[in-house]
């Protein structure tokens, strides 16, 4: 696996389109799961009754998922292709769990978009309120720009041809209008249940002369890693482990993180010294971009760490906005049951963190296409709206520059369990 390149995959898609299905099925087809782990999943979800869900078991491993057949926090695996080796982040796909689709989506390299071709799943996906619409515009906006297009449950559509065309036509213009480069995106028919065209072709689709799902993602390209810039490290969590202490862990978005490393956690403003890095519970010397890693440091407690918090050197700390500060940020307006107007305070999610911000004032409104002023100081902003906004956070938030550190830059709007807007950090004022 040493010599294949690596790439963080996310798996989105709206409810039951069958995410996690295919990628239970993927993982067994490419060898990442042993039978015997295979049969011992298909004999828990014979417990449960849910036989046919036997593969979404691999991804839905906490119980009150088991339960619930529902995809709750952000599963990790691994497998690989020819030339690759990819870890998934599975994102749920409920719309009260987008919030941990963005912590996904903005780790990730490339993207699966999964969208079931059953008449009448597909529509309500891409209609104006559906989270297929929803998820590509977060994925857009955090900074996915590979995409492959699963058009599952094949099996239910009859392997049909026309009904193929339809569901790429129509998923193909929505792709577009979010900024998608179409003409270079895969759409593949498969069967997650079956798991029919993931690792090779079947005769059922000989009309299809396209990759399978796995030639397909094996020819993402990997991004240039961002190591010369300043390491910005959020975290996703932080773990008590017994003999060990404190571990956090999250993802290297920038720079390099390396044993012995004297580091900075904000805003907590910890200073400790890095004892050790492991990932996929293998010991490694140095972290890089797009590594996700736990680590122990020197003298760390778990009031010194949490989630949201960002981890740099002393010497180039990662920037704080506090309460008294704020950011100007250019925002897409994707939903609002009216319009956003200013002291509206939703919560904002920035790479892991999670918190409450008020819009201090609407500065500008554009023209979506052309980023070309319209309006200064419009007194709302509706569905479909772009504009440049000021935002002032509730308490202390870790962000960058979009220019400077686009992977800390990029921010999500949520209000009633929706995403609300999308959008990049232009300036900052940290209030300090």
């Amino acid at each position: 696996m040493a010599d294949k390149q690596h790439l963080n995959l996310v798996i989105i898609g709206h409810i039951d389109h069958g995410k996690s299905t295919m990628m239970g099925a993927l993982l067994i087809k490419t060898g990442a799961i042993t039978d015997r782990e295979a049969r011992e999943l298909e004999k828990i979800a014979k417990e449960y009754d849910r036989e046919s869900w036997s593969y979404a078991y691999v991804f839905d491993r906490l119980k009150e998922e088991r339960q619930r057949g529902i995809t709750i926090d952000l599963a990790f695996r691994k497998f690989e292709t020819k030339s690759k080796y990819f870890t998934i982040i599975d994102a749920p796909g409920h719309a009260d769990f987008v919030k941990n689709m963005i912590t996904g989506a903005s780790q990730a390299d490339a993207a699966i978009l999964v969208v079931s071709g059953k008449k009448g799943e597909m529509e309500v996906g891409i209609a104006a309120n559906g989270q297929t619409r929803e998820h590509a515009y977060l994925a857009q906006t955090l900074g996915v720009k590979q995409l492959v297009v699963a058009i599952n449950k094949a099996d239910v559509w009859d392997y049909d041809e026309d009904r193929y065309k339809e569901c790429k036509e129509a998923v193909s213009g929505l792709l577009r209008n979010i900024g998608f480069p179409v003409k270079k995106i895969p759409f593949v028919p498969v069967s997650g249940l079956k798991g029919e065209n993931l690792t090779e072709p079947i005769d059922k689709l000989s009309w299809y002369d396209g990759p399978t799902l796995v030639e397909a993602i094996d020819k993402f390209e990997v991004p240039e890693k961002p190591l010369d810039k300043p390491l910005r490290l959020p975290i996703q969590d932080a773990y008590k482990i017994k003999g060990t202490g404190v571990v956090p862990v999250g993802r290297v978005e920038t720079g390099v993180l390396k044993k012995g490393d004297k580091i900075v956690i904000m805003p907590t403003e910890f200073q400790g010294e890095i004892r050790s890095i492991e990932m996929h519970h293998e010991e490694i010397p140095r972290a890089e971009p797009g590594d996700n890693v736990g680590f122990s440091i020197r003298g760390i407690t778990l009031k010194d760490v949490s989630r949201g918090d960002c981890l740099g050197h002393p010497d180039n700390p990662p920037t704080i906005i506090t309460p008294k500060g704020k950011w100007t940020g250019q925002i897409i307006v994707i939903w609002h049951p009216t319009a956003i107007a200013q002291g509206y305070t939703p919560v904002v999610h920035a790479h892991t963190a999670q918190v409450a911000a008020r819009f201090t004032s609407l500065m500008k409104k554009l023209d979506q296409k052309t980023g070309a002023v319209i309006e200064d100081n419009p007194k709302f902003l509706k569905r479909n709206e772009a504009a440049i906004v000021e935002l002032a956070p509730i308490k202390k938030l870790c962000l960058e520059k979009y220019t400077e550190i686009p992977e800390m830059g990029r921010f999500a709007v949520r209000d009633m369990g929706r995403t609300v807007a999308v959008g990049i950090v232009k300036e900052i004022e940290t209030g300090a």
